[in-house]
């Protein structure tokens, strides 16, 4: 299950760091998508910056517009709520539907190739086949709990 949270405006980076720490905590999570409009590289933009998430450094690349995630279920959209309402106090909406693509495409093939076999399952759908996948996507695994 998909879902969208839609904040009433975009987020900064802080705000951005902010809420996808407190989103991580949920466990119920199993991808998180940013989308927005591409930021210029630092030296010409000051709204691009590396944030912290789980104590890794990544690049924020985009003015956070939207925040895509997959869920196990229903019950997780509270909770998602909840933390949305401690991190975004200017409002913002949270829509079900399908958000993320959940099957290799066409499209993908024609950017990837024989490659494509090489793309792990996690990366469907999340990034542009236009792009470098690199450039693209950070993907942060879960600590597996003993």
């Amino acid at each position: 299950m998909d879902i969208e949270i839609f904040p009433h405006r975009l987020l900064s980076a802080d705000t951005t760091e902010s809420l996808l720490n407190a989103l991580d905590e949920i466990e119920g999570v199993k991808k998180i998508v940013l989308q927005g409009q591409r930021l210029p590289s630092e030296d010409t933009n000051p709204d691009r910056k590396k944030i912290n998430i789980k104590g890794e450094e990544i690049d924020l690349q985009v003015k956070t517009g939207r925040v895509l995630m997959e869920i196990d279920n229903e019950e997780t959209i509270d909770e998602v709520r909840l933390k949305c309402e401690d991190n975004l106090p200017f409002g913002f909406n949270v829509h079900v539907g399908t958000f993320i693509r959940k099957h290799k495409t066409v499209s993908d093939q024609l950017k990837y190739g024989e490659a494509l076999t090489d793309l792990p399952e996690e990366m469907v759908g999340l990034t542009d086949q236009n792009a470098l996948l690199k450039e693209r996507a950070t993907i942060l695994k879960r600590k597996e709990e003993k």
